[in-house]
């Protein structure tokens, strides 16, 4: 039996993806799983630091939310038995970045000159 090199590319594919591991790709179910633990935790210490749920949601946009509220309720209870207070945060949160405005026009609009800065029109006539 004749075996051409599409049908040897297969075999040595099927041979090689148990070792998609070693390579270092993630498997869906290991991704699932790391994006349960970082929202559990992200959710834990927003909870420890006394942060309100909504304010955890707010500040991590990008992680599940279920996982989230899941490490927030842990640690809450957690907290609750073992009478913890809350570890206020030394470092302020960064405010959310606001978009630029690209049809606001600048405060002096007018287009008169403001004494600051030799205009064009100034220039021209000397």
């Amino acid at each position: 039996m004749r075996r051409t090199p599409a049908t040897l590319l297969l075999l040595v594919l099927c041979l090689l993806a148990p070792g998609c591991d070693q390579l270092g790709i993630e498997s869906p179910a290991k991704a699932s799983a790391r994006l349960e633990a970082d929202g559990k935790a992200i959710g834990g210490a927003c909870r420890h630091a006394g942060r309100a749920i909504e304010d955890c949601y707010t500040l991590n946009k990008k992680a599940d939310k279920a996982a989230m509220y899941a490490g927030w309720r842990e640690m809450s209870e957690y907290m609750r038995e073992n009478k913890l207070e809350p570890v206020v945060p030394v470092i302020p949160p960064e405010p959310p970045k606001q978009a630029k405005a690209a049809s606001t026009p600048p405060a002096d609009s007018d287009g008169g000159d403001t004494g600051d800065e030799p205009t064009a029109r100034a220039s021209a006539k000397h």
